[in-house]
């Protein structure tokens, strides 16, 4: 099991929800964050002082996945992400020790997106 971290740029959601969709990934959370990467940065003057201003508005999402949903999804996320601009963001792939779904109990690869028989089915 795997927890898939993605922080992306806030327009291209709707373009990475629709391929998360396609490709069949249920359950996930989106979270509005700010952070800075390659992007240049910006300096401002406030009160006769220089700040530089390094932090932009991104869009986290976190999906946890079966070890045969990882390239599946990261695949959708890349796709649905991509400007070929820098600021794109980035995709983390995470090992989960331990998953329970509190509605039902299930526990690890029953609680999270279910495993493919054949991967390569889609």
């Amino acid at each position: 099991m795997k927890l898939i971290v993605a922080i992306i740029r806030p327009e291209k959601l709707n373009d990475v929800l629709e391929r998360l969709y396609r490709a069949e990934v249920r359950g996930l959370t989106v979270s509005r964050v700010m952070g800075h990467g390659g992007e240049t940065e910006q300096v401002e003057t406030y009160r006769g002082t220089t700040v530089k201003v390094e932090l932009h508005e991104k869009v986290r999402l976190e999906i946890g996945v079966s070890d045969s949903f990882v390239d599946i999804t990261v695949g959708a996320l890349l796709a649905g992400a991509h400007t070929g601009a820098v600021g794109d963001g980035k995709v983390f792939v995470l090992p989960v020790e331990s998953v329970y779904r509190i509605r039902t109990g299930e526990r690890d690869e029953a609680a999270v997106t279910p495993a493919l028989t054949d991967p390569t089915a889609r």
